[in-house]
């Protein structure tokens, strides 16, 4: 028995998972061939449209780990959250975890958002970096955060001032 062909254009996943979800993830494998490295990470596509809150870039976990994250933050602004940008959050992530929602420049980042760019026909929203702590409590931009982990989370986020 031959399988049929499930391969589709990636143009019309992306649509799928707009009409389906109301936002879509975009994963991007790890890019070690550049200078510097590019982790993997994943970014939502359309959640400006579905709940009123930039885009989201997730570095260093499974596409399925970003993906349950920003579920959580669109279950959380569908719920009537407001979540603050640019400052530490705490409740939203498990444990009582800060996290930061960082904005990015997409002048200077706006290569890492090629999907979301062509989707969106060259006028890209807003996109915010969710950055989260280390073992030891500790966010990507402050000194006791873990070494190792620098390259796996790195800050393209801007933050305050």
């Amino acid at each position: 028995m031959e399988l049929p062909d499930f391969h589709i254009p990636h143009a019309e996943k992306i649509e799928w998972m707009i009409e389906t979800n109301g936002w879509a993830l975009e994963p991007v494998e790890a890019r070690a061939d550049l200078d510097p490295p590019v982790p993997a990470y994943a970014y939502s596509i359309g959640l400006p449209d579905a709940v009123g809150f930039p885009d989201v870039a997730v570095f260093g976990l499974t596409p399925i780990a970003s993906n349950g994250l920003v579920t959580l933050i669109a279950d959380a602004c569908r719920g009537g959250t407001e979540i603050p940008i640019g400052v530490e959050v705490v409740g939203l992530l498990d444990n009582e975890l800060r996290a930061v929602f960082a904005p990015i420049d997409l002048e200077r980042w706006g290569a890492l958002f090629e999907t979301a760019i062509a989707w969106s026909k060259g006028q890209p929203g807003d996109y915010v970096q969710l950055m989260y702590p280390d073992r030891s409590g500790f966010l990507p931009y402050e000194a006791g955060f873990d070494r190792r982990l620098r390259l796996a989370q790195p800050v393209v986020g801007e933050l305050g001032g």
